[in-house]
């Protein structure tokens, strides 16, 4: 990619964090972001069509940078949960003030759900058969969603001790099968 376009896609995406911090997303407009990012509008829509296609991007950013805290490498199927919901508090601590300023109030559950769909989704690459167990399909759903907004309801709380409950949490549900 050109460095310019680069730059003013840092410059379009610093300007959107810093404006979504301080307000709601429907109260943003693209000529307030392009005073901040200092570009003009036909600049801005040459990279994305909307505010909302800026958010989406962002968004997508974020999930995989979550998805990438996680390695993939060691086992993760349901026998091994634990270590993988580990990871994912892990990946949501070091990711935690952009997930504040991305996914707030009626975003957070969006964030749930495109980390589960992401999470499964490399799952079933590993673990092609647990793509139509259903069963497994609902524990993977209460664990990623449990995980993720019990780390969002207690983030004032020690990480460590959410990540060793979570975990316990994880290996009690694998005490099911």
């Amino acid at each position: 990619m050109d460095l310019r376009i680069e730059k003013t896609e840092r410059a379009i995406k610093s300007a959107f964090i810093e404006l979504r911090a301080k307000k709601p997303l429907e109260k943003m407009t693209v000529m307030e972001l392009c005073r901040c990012a200092c570009i003009n509008k036909s600049t801005f829509y040459a990279h994305y069509q909307d505010i909302y296609d800026l958010a989406d991007a962002l968004e997508e950013e974020l999930v995989q940078a979550i998805l990438s805290g996680i390695s993939w490498e060691q086992d993760a199927g349901a026998e091994h949960m634990e270590g993988l919901i580990q990871a994912l508090c892990l990946s949501f601590l070091s990711n935690i003030s952009l997930i504040s300023i991305l996914f707030s109030q009626k975003g957070q559950s969006r964030l749930g759900n495109r980390l589960e769909v992401g999470i499964k989704e490399k799952l079933f690459e590993k673990y092609p058969h647990y793509r139509n167990d259903v069963e497994k399909s609902i524990l993977f759903s209460c664990l990623i969603q449990g995980a993720y907004h019990a780390y969002l309801n207690h983030q004032g709380e020690d990480p460590e001790t959410i990540i060793r409950v979570l975990s316990e949490v994880a290996r009690a549900v694998r005490a099911l099968y």
